[in-house]
């Protein structure tokens, strides 16, 4: 057990409790150790996730123990958080950390919050998504080149609908593609657009990509997680670090690096100089907010085609024009027609 240490954090005295607490195996590095890893980019972590509502995932014994999911304020918290009210699939509210400024950032690291799960909202418009997030999400049988690929292919298609996206490591074996959003439209249309894009995707590279929520559709392709665009859903923020013992950071970079990245090599202990030496990839994000028009084109064009919404995640109520919920081994066979010799 340390002595706390006492830090100023944007304006605010913060007492680090237990400062020399191995968070990281690896390298042996501490919950400190973390804290000034977000300090030291703290700009960029701002840009992205200033004024959203976050998840909290904590570890209180660091990446090597065990952990639990926070949406709610502890009692006890400071009066001086800032907190809005989200909500849970199935409408139970929740008082959820708004990231108003590095100081509430480090206090819920100093609780063991390693990584930050955010909102694809502000916390002043919780009605509107500025946010499309493509997951790559590579499943059984594949590897970290086939995500490399498909994120070529996502690219190309942003390209031809002039849309701008932004690409990020998962921090784990994953890509994330984010297009910054004019803040126009609910959660339930941008899903539609995710819906649309995994769609097209697999159209293009069906040998590589696939849009099959049922896992037993997928093969060895990569699939995009279209649903993690849905309602009150939250993904791996930019920055954030993930809980491995050599403490790997979901990290934007620019679309020249993709085909030589090697994410395992961006961590806490080397993502600061590369940001002094090179800058934020992401810093001119919220300058050039899209519109949604051109993948609500893709909506209609694939409803006009007899195309139904895709499945829902199962902690949701049954949505309007959603298929059976049901995995396609498990649904019931049509019972064929009697023949004329019957």
């Amino acid at each position: 057990m340390s002595e706390p240490v006492e830090i100023e954090v944007a304006g605010r005295s913060l007492s680090v409790s237990n400062p020399d607490k191995v968070f990281f195996q690896a390298r042996g590095e501490t919950k400190l150790d973390l804290i000034n890893y977000y300090l030291a980019i703290g700009e960029a972590v701002m840009r992205q996730m200033h004024d959203r509502p976050v998840l909290l995932q904590r570890f209180p014994n660091g990446a090597h123990g065990s952990n639990f999911f926070q949406k709610r304020i502890p009692e006890g918290a400071p009066n001086w958080l800032q907190t809005t009210t989200v909500q849970t699939p199935n409408g139970t509210p929740s008082r959820a950390l708004v990231i108003a400024d590095l100081a509430h950032l480090v206090w819920a690291v100093n609780l063991g919050c390693l990584g930050f799960h955010s909102w694809p909202t502000r916390a002043g418009d919780l009605e509107h998504c500025d946010e499309l997030r493509i997951d790559l999400d590579p499943g059984p049988g594949t590897n970290y080149a086939m995500a490399q690929e498909t994120a070529a292919v996502a690219k190309q298609l942003l390209d031809e609908l002039g849309a701008i996206g932004y690409i990020k490591t998962s921090g784990n074996r994953g890509l994330h593609v984010y297009v910054r959003l004019q803040p126009t439209h609910d959660s339930i249309a941008v899903r539609g657009a995710a819906v649309a894009v995994a769609r097209e995707l697999e159209r293009r590279r069906p040998d590589l990509i696939t849009a099959s929520w049922w896992k037993e559709e997928r093969g060895a392709r990569i699939f995009i997680d279209f649903n993690q665009n849905a309602p009150h859903k939250t993904v791996f923020a930019p920055w954030s670090v993930r809980a491995l013992d050599h403490a790997p950071v979901s990290f934007p970079f620019p679309w020249e690096m993709l085909a030589t990245l090697v994410p395992h090599d961006m961590t806490i202990a080397t993502v600061p100089a590369w940001v002094a030496q090179h800058g934020d990839p992401w810093a001119t994000m919220a300058d050039q907010p899209q519109s949604i028009d051109p993948f609500l084109d893709m909506v209609r064009r694939d409803e006009a085609a007899g195309l139904v919404d895709a499945p829902w995640p199962p902690v949701y109520p049954k949505m309007a024009g959603e298929p059976p919920r049901v995995a396609p081994s498990r649904a019931k066979k049509p019972k064929p027609s009697p023949s004329a010799n019957d």
